[in-house]
C-alpha cells in the first residue's frame, strides 16, 4: 500500500457556498482522510507565490483575484495513491467535461471557480504543503 499526501484547497465559491462538509465527505468516502487544514484569506502575496508558474499566462490575474476573493480551507490529505486518487476524486478542471459524483461535476460554477485544487504531482504536493504548513500542524493518520 502506497500512503502518501497530497495537497487540496477547497476554494471560495465553495466554502461561501457552504460546501465545505459537503465535499470533505466526497473525500473520505472515496477512502483519503484530512491529515492537517487550515481555514484562513489568502493575501494577494500568498496567492501570487503559490500560482508564481502561472504568473505568464493571462488567466493569472482573474486567478489569483478569485483566490484572494473570500476565504479558502487549504488541507493536506492522505491515503493510498493519494495525488492521483485526489485528481480523480476532483474531476476535470471544466466542471461541464468531469464526471458524475466528482467534486467539480457537484460543486463548481465554471472552470474559474472550479471548487476545488490538487497537486499534480507528488513532486507538487510536497512543495504546496510546505508553502502553507509546518511539519508539526500534519497528523500521519496511516
Amino acid at each position: 500500500m502506497a500512503i502518501e499526501k497530497t495537497f487540496s484547497i477547497i476554494k471560495p465559491n465553495s466554502t461561501l457556498d457552504n460546501n465545505i462538509g459537503n465535499i470533505i465527505s466526497v473525500f473520505e468516502k472515496q477512502g483519503l482522510r484530512v491529515a492537517a487544514a487550515k481555514f484562513t484569506k489568502l493575501s494577494k502575496e500568498k496567492a501570487e507565490g503559490f500560482y508564481i508558474e502561472h504568473k505568464e499566462r493571462p488567466f493569472f490575474g482573474e486567478l489569483t483575484s478569485f483566490m484572494t476573493s473570500g476565504p479558502v480551507l487549504l488541507m493536506v490529505l492522505e491515503g493510498e495513491n493519494a495525488v492521483a486518487k485526489n485528481r480523480e476524486i476532483m474531476g476535470a478542471t471544466n466542471p461541464a467535461n468531469a464526471a458524475e459524483g466528482t467534486i467539480r461535476k457537484l460543486f463548481a460554477k465554471s472552470v474559474g471557480e472550479n471548487s476545488v485544487h490538487g497537486s499534480d504531482s507528488a513532486t507538487a504536493a510536497e512543495r504546496e504543503i510546505a508553502y502553507f504548513f509546518e511539519r508539526n500542524e500534519i497528523v500521519n493518520r496511516f
